[in-house]
């Protein structure tokens, strides 16, 4: 090896690992700012309503690294506290790290009425006050109250009407602490049961005896009129067992449980009652936001919001401002908050509207109108929204440029001049310097992170090309184009329906016409052309959602895609034996 080698080599190691270090510890501050940035910290309750006795768990999430554990403290004056339990996770998403810490506690109310849960420290950072409101404790003790594990379900409505929302809960009361075991219940014929969110957990006083509550919550909605049996609910599991049951050979803890069964009248829909059928507890409109005033060809923001008691945002109508004469309204897709309260779903919908006018002069917007049938009093109800007026301004003048004092003068800027020897040349030759270092460390940097990047898409945009077509040629088949519209019908709106009966297509489909000529079932189609005419205004958007719930249970029916037939002409290059040179055969280049 010559010298030369030698010292190039030793002079390449002299430069990599200084760079290494330097893009480890800026790897370091980047990943140390970016948890600083994101850091937050929140608390909820598992329910905000509950009775006395009844406990809620409070949770606590922060991903500050400089958070203490929480100060329970403020809680004692109306709250029981019991059950503190922590769990710390860290995790990397898209080169960013995050550590996330949750802490939970169980709450007893020492009394019913309107209470807060306060603001608790952790550390620097703090919670926001949360509301809990706390009934008085109900007279009613379950029929099989006592034993060591029971069953409890009920309805919000015993006597609903067809396509109504009602609330189905199941507990299950346990005295003993429970290892395992299973909570089911069965659909019913002639109606969909549904379940909503996470299992409640918390504990009840029954009978001079406290019990853990497993509380499970189902949507269920008929499908017919009539009368509605709905299947016992069943547990079968293993309670913590004790030193005797396990040395005299008995059951070991087993545990079983059985409610029974509940039978509900339908109600047909009645003669009277408004198209769409949308049958509520409560149905209330406001305007969450309005604009103070209006100029031509400006976009100006009006945000509407609809609380519906009793359903789901799916079986909700879209929110839509009556036709504005002048105006051009451009609408953003609704946003839905769903939540399940008193035992049944209650649905926020939030939208937002651009309104743009296209002249000058008086704007009056007519007051939006949802008409719903009471399903308490049996009557139809209308919930409106007051008119608005405004008047259109003029567009706002352009604004005119001032000219430049700088560019204006034509005067060149005065030179500085310094003796050879005088401390200002010394400092600008020496800040040049640093800037230049600078300057070439951020350009090295940058192509580092620019060809990491490239690499990065490259093998992800390679794995997408592999996992999308098999060799053959064709679309490798995937069971989430059925989930997602499952989704879409159960909680989307009528676009983002369409928008997964097109993914669903294995390749996706063009637009809707595309995915009723690709469908093999009559059912599918006509559905798909009822869900057409309903996004357009020609038809009833929650019949159409109902028939397209109905005939994609089973997932879409597809044509068959034709095979290849052979070509009668023969190979240009037919295969030829293989060489050292042409190991695959056929005719070189």
């Amino acid at each position: 090896m010559s010298a030369v080698t030698q010292a190039t080599k030793q002079s390449n190691h002299r430069y990599l690992l200084p760079r290494t270090l330097m893009r480890v510890v800026i790897w370091l501050l980047l990943s140390t700012m970016s948890l600083a940035a994101s850091a937050q910290t929140r608390a909820w309750l598992d329910r905000d309503r509950i009775a006395l006795g009844e406990t809620v768990t409070l949770n606590i999430e922060t991903t500050s690294a400089a958070a203490a554990e929480p100060d329970y403290a403020p809680l004692q004056a109306d709250f029981s506290v019991s059950g503190h339990t922590s769990r710390r996770e860290f995790e990397s998403i898209n080169g960013r790290n995050s550590m996330r810490t949750l802490y939970a506690v169980a709450l007893r109310p020492r009394r019913d009425g309107v209470l807060t849960v306060p603001a608790l420290g952790l550390g620097s950072e703090r919670t926001q006050p949360l509301p809990l409101v706390v009934t008085p404790t109900s007279g009613r003790t379950p029929a099989r109250a006592g034993d060591d594990v029971f069953i409890e379900s009920e309805a919000d409505d015993a006597d609903p009407y067809v396509q109504q929302s009602v609330g189905w809960v199941v507990r299950l009361y346990s005295a003993a602490p429970l290892v395992s075991g299973q909570l089911d219940q069965p659909a019913p014929e002639g109606a969909s049961l549904q379940r909503v969110g996470d299992d409640a957990q918390y504990q009840r006083d029954v009978g001079g005896r406290r019990y853990s509550v497993v509380e499970r919550r189902f949507l269920l909605v008929p499908e017919r009129s009539g009368a509605l049996t709905i299947p016992p609910a069943s547990f079968e599991g293993r309670g913590a067992g004790g030193f005797f049951d396990d040395l005299f050979g008995g059951n070991g803890g087993a545990l079983q449980a059985q409610s029974a069964p509940r039978v509900l009248q339908v109600r047909p829909v009645p003669a009277d009652a408004p198209q769409p059928w949308l049958p509520l507890q409560d149905l209330q409109l406001r305007y969450q936001s309005t604009p103070q005033e209006l100029r031509a060809g400006a976009a100006a923001t009006l945000v509407v919001e609809a609380t519906a008691d009793g359903a789901t945002a799916a079986q909700m109508p879209e929110l839509q401002l009556p036709a504005m004469a002048g105006v051009q309204v451009f609408a953003e897709p609704v946003q839905a908050d769903e939540r399940f309260v008193d035992g049944r779903p209650r649905a926020k919908l939030t939208r937002r509207f651009s309104l743009v006018p296209s002249r000058t002069g008086k704007v009056d917007l007519g007051g939006m109108r949802l008409s719903w049938w009471d399903v308490r009093a049996g009557m139809v109800r209308t919930a409106t929204l007051p008119a608005l007026s405004w008047t259109a301004l003029p567009a706002a003048a352009a604004p005119t440029p001032t000219p430049d004092p700088v560019t204006a003068s034509p005067a060149a800027p005065a030179e500085v001049v310094a003796d050879a020897g005088s401390p200002l040349q010394v400092i600008q030759g020496a800040s040049r310097g640093w800037v230049l270092a600078t300057l070439l460390f951020a350009a090295l940097w940058l192509f580092t992170l620019v060809w990491g990047l490239h690499r990065g898409d490259a093998r992800a945009a390679a794995e997408a090309t592999a996992g999308e077509s098999t060799p053959g040629g064709s679309a490798r088949p995937t069971a989430s184009g059925a989930i997602g519209l499952r989704q879409a019908l159960d909680r989307g709106a009528l676009g983002d329906v369409a928008d997964a009966l097109c993914a669903a297509a294995q390749p996706r489909a063009r637009d809707l016409d595309d995915v009723i000529a690709r469908l093999a079932d009559d059912d599918q189609r006509d559905a798909v052309q009822a869900l057409q005419r309903a996004r357009w205004g020609r038809g009833d958007g929650v019949a159409a959602r109902q028939a397209l719930r109905k005939v994609f249970a089973s997932g879409p029916r597809w044509r068959e895609r034709p095979a290849d037939s052979p070509s009668p002409l023969p190979p240009l290059y037919p295969a030829g034996p293989a060489s050292p040179l042409n190991p695959s055969g056929g005719r070189g280049a």
